[in-house]
């Protein structure tokens, strides 16, 4: 199994932790566009964050973060579904990108926004502006801004491999005086900001966890598969052209010569639509594909 997250607990205080490690669906990802170097490397921290987000919620439906800016990187997005299907996708100006460039001089005056869009249920949505040094500094604010259980992560990307870690305080249970809490969150994050890039990305989990909390009671669980999958499907490319209404579709058709062609942003699968299948779609016939092709 090269991509998973695997969560682990310490015994002895009320922290819970999450590492997550994406290696083919980073590729599948890569592969569907030419990113330079560090919109690459942006992307894959994104996904690792969204990989390690949906550990944290017990929801059945999707996550989406999605980074937008004024700059040489007008949008990043990443979807993660309560399964761990994972897809994502990077708008960029190539000439605008600086191999050596940050996340403030490729994003500045962004903002970073976290859906939840549950199946059933109220959609969630929050906004933190893109004000760190990393996005995983970003993300930690949004948490400690938002109110919600302190939360922090660790993120690094490589243009080959994804890696990720997440520390949350869970509600007092085992040590329940204020200062002693605080005391012990600090001393985790503290042992934890010590982690570099190079060894999150090439040491196996055990070892990390090792390396950063040998002194401390550690419970590793059994690792949770992640795959790279697009929710595209000739089904939704049919409903996007009835929601146009007739007339539009019809309209579209004679613009594009015959033939409406849609393509999936995320994966560049294409779905094409002719005369006869515009016709069956208005005429109640729906699509000329099952509903739930995926891939």
């Amino acid at each position: 199994m090269s991509d998973f997250t695997q969560r682990f607990l310490f015994d002895d205080t009320d922290v819970r932790g999450e590492l997550v490690s994406l290696g083919e669906s980073y590729a599948h990802v890569l592969a569907k566009h030419p990113y330079p170097e560090p919109v690459a490397q942006l992307l894959g921290e994104m996904l690792a964050a969204a990989s390690l987000l949906v550990g944290t919620l017990k929801f059945d439906g999707l996550l989406v973060l999605q980074a937008r800016s004024s700059g040489a990187v007008p949008l990043l997005m990443v979807e993660c579904s309560s399964d761990r299907e994972v897809r994502g996708i990077a708008r960029y100006h190539a000439s605008q990108v600086n191999p050596a460039a940050s996340l403030s001089d490729l994003m500045p005056e962004g903002s970073l926004t976290l859906t939840v869009d549950p199946k059933q249920g109220q959609r969630y949505q929050g906004i933190v502006a893109l004000e760190g040094a990393s996005l995983a500094e970003c993300l930690s604010s949004y948490f400690d801004n938002s109110q919600q259980l302190p939360t922090r992560f660790w993120l690094y990307a490589d243009g080959r491999n994804a890696r990720g870690m997440l520390l949350q305080a869970l509600p007092a249970d085992r040590l329940k005086d204020p200062e002693a809490r605080e005391a012990n969150w600090q001393h985790l994050t503290t042992l934890a900001d010590t982690l570099t890039a190079e060894e999150l990305l090439g040491l196996d989990n055990e070892t990390v966890l090792h390396r950063l909390y040998h002194e401390e009671a550690v419970r590793l669980f059994d690792p949770q598969a992640i795959h790279f999958r697009c929710s595209c499907s000739r089904q939704r490319s049919a409903n996007a052209l009835v929601s146009l209404g007739k007339d539009d579709a019809e309209a579209l058709l004679q613009e594009s010569g015959g033939t409406v062609v849609i393509d999936c942003q995320f994966c560049n699968q294409r779905y094409s639509f002719d005369a006869a299948d515009i016709a069956q779609l208005f005429a109640g016939g729906g699509s000329a594909a099952p509903s739930e092709t995926r891939h």
